[in-house]
């Protein structure tokens, strides 16, 4: 979306405020997308280590079958 249809959409924050932010991601680029990276190799993990609560419930159903 364009600045004016970020102030558009979200009336809560005025132009000035989505140029700062925009101006601060360029300014921080790697940095933030590392930590966006790092955020999704994190949930990966996560969801790796932590069964599907559905599958587990199937499965237990099928093995009593």
């Amino acid at each position: 979306m364009s600045p004016d249809e970020i102030v558009y959409h979200y009336p809560s924050i005025n132009l000035a405020d989505v140029y700062a932010a925009l101006a601060y991601y360029y300014d921080h680029m790697q940095e933030i997308r590392q930590q966006i990276e790092e955020g999704e190799a994190f949930a990966r993990e996560m969801e790796a280590k932590t069964p599907c609560l559905v599958q587990q419930k199937l499965r237990n159903r099928h093995d009593k079958i």
